[in-house]
């Protein structure tokens, strides 16, 4: 088995889901008293969200390239970042290191591709709904995307921040996103992709009425597969 090292804490909520769903994912896989060879390295969110406040892309990249640098350095075989939003400088992580890499969006993109789904609605930060990185990814797997009007991106970013980061989960705020994700499939959405590793805290399949693809999910059956080939 191949060990995962994991950038995380941001936030630590979603990493802690991200641990979780792997370890079962071998345990489920391999059976017996297996668990996942996991290098986490956990950091402070306050300072990443800092940097991000002031549009520092250029000083969270070269944070997390030290730290996955770190991770090479310690015995990973292969990288994931366990946050959509930073995904924004998933260049400079690449460029870091001589082991594979596992994009969130591509994890992403294959599953919306195998559901047959041509046009998604993207649900995450305000830095992921309104920069490119994230629909251009998708876009280059033959995806179209769309992402909420701006009313409604603040508000689904203000949820993620205000809420879910901090471990607050509110029925009020599930039926927010449900009239986010129902106004995206009246604007032609085939499905929703949850682009913020919290947002599964507050939402799932059977909340909505298109198929709903979790990206800690996906991400976590990509690594686990990556970890278990031969």
């Amino acid at each position: 088995m191949k060990t995962i090292g994991v950038l995380g804490g941001m936030s630590w909520e979603s990493s802690l889901e991200w641990y979780r769903l792997a370890n079962e994912r071998v345990a489920a896989r391999l059976g017996g008293y297996h668990s996942a060879r996991v290098i986490l390295d956990s950091l402070d969110f306050a300072e990443i969200e800092a940097m991000q406040a002031r549009d520092d892309w250029d000083a969270a990249g070269g944070l997390l390239a030290d730290r996955a640098r770190a991770l090479e350095n310690a015995g990973a075989d292969l990288l994931v970042l366990a946050t959509n939003t930073m995904h924004l400088v998933a260049d400079r992580i690449t460029d870091a290191v001589g082991i594979p890499f596992l994009h969130i969006a591509d994890a992403a993109g294959a599953a919306v591709s195998a559901a047959g789904v041509e046009t998604v609605g993207l649900l995450g930060t305000a830095f992921t709904m309104e920069k490119p990185f994230y629909a251009e990814r998708l876009a280059a797997q033959g995806i179209r995307t769309i992402v909420p009007e701006a009313d409604d991106r603040r508000t689904v970013h203000d949820i993620i921040y205000g809420e879910l980061v901090h471990g607050v989960v509110r029925d009020e705020s599930r039926r927010s996103y449900v009239e986010v994700v129902d106004r995206l499939i009246a604007r032609g959405a085939q499905g929703v992709i949850l682009g913020c590793t919290e947002i599964e805290l507050l939402l799932s399949a059977g909340d909505v009425s298109v198929p709903v693809f979790p990206t800690t999910a996906l991400h976590v059956d990509a690594a686990v597969d990556a970890a278990l080939a031969d």
